[in-house]
């Protein structure tokens, strides 16, 4: 990740871990005087597994909204999979490929498992009765099923509304959407704070899934062992910066913490640093 980051088409290079898939300049957030997020610069590859860590109110989640378009950033410019875009909202940086499993889950409690998987994005066929496409529900179950087998996500009855079921099941079925659609991005944020033992194994397991299908992911993390175990590199921000880019294997525990508390910072991520 390098400061010199700049928009429009990136070269072609020959880093192990594939092309750049996201990459974000001087991405910027303020709310009237306050900046939640500030002049972040940001990279991560295919195949890469990226963890971003730092204290609540460090700017990790404001990153995410602006690179999923929940929020429109104030400036700064983002580069996805080939070219500088501008989503309008979720649904279309969704449509372009990234999926992302936020700490809400955005999950519709009143419907199946199929039903969650396809919202917005449902499989139709023609009615040869009238004029009209109508729900083709038997592809859009297999579908789910097939999704659910990637990601080795066992839902005891995928008919059952997502009201029925514990929360490390409705997880899964967030995490499982994202596996069903191909994604070029995964992004999960917080996806295990909530979830017993067995659940978080399970959930972790998925995210060795897609590691080994070479599919990249951003992991916004407070579990110190779960990114250890889990991750390729480790994003720091705080106080709406980004103050250091460590590779987990040059790194431990105790050296991120000191760059989360502040009692350390990368010079090239000190304030006013060229």
């Amino acid at each position: 990740m390098a400061n010199n980051a700049s928009g429009g088409h990136l070269p072609h290079d020959m880093h192990p871990l594939g092309p750049v898939i996201l990459k974000s300049t001087a991405l910027t957030k303020h709310y009237g005087g306050v900046y939640a997020l500030n002049d972040a610069n940001f990279e991560i590859r295919k195949g890469e597994h990226v963890a971003i860590m730092g204290d609540n109110g460090a700017g990790k989640s404001t990153f995410v909204r602006q690179i999923t378009a929940v929020e429109q950033r104030t400036s700064g410019t983002i580069w996805f999979d080939g070219r500088d875009v501008e989503f309008e909202g979720p649904l279309e940086a969704r449509k372009a490929g990234i999926e992302t499993v936020f700490q809400t889950l955005a999950l519709a409690d009143d419907l199946d498992v199929p039903d969650n998987l396809f919202l917005g994005r449902e499989i139709t066929r023609w009615n040869f009765l009238g004029p009209f496409r109508r729900l083709d529900y038997k592809a859009m179950r297999a579908k789910t099923l097939e999704g659910l087998e990637k990601t080795a996500v066992k839902i005891p009855n995928i008919n059952n509304t997502i009201r029925n079921m514990s929360g490390g099941q409705r997880q899964c079925v967030a995490i499982a959407r994202t596996a069903t659609f191909h994604s070029k991005l995964t992004i999960m944020d917080e996806p295990t704070a909530a979830l017993g033992v067995q659940e978080t194994a399970q959930v972790e397991n998925i995210i060795r899934t897609l590691k080994e299908a070479g599919e990249p992911l951003i992991l916004i993390s407070h579990n110190m062992r779960q990114v250890m175990d889990l991750v390729d590199r480790i994003v720091v921000f705080r106080r709406g910066r980004i103050v250091a880019n460590l590779k987990k294997e040059e790194t431990d525990g105790e050296d991120v913490v000191s760059y989360i508390t502040g009692a350390r910072t990368q010079p090239e991520y000190e304030v006013g640093a060229t």
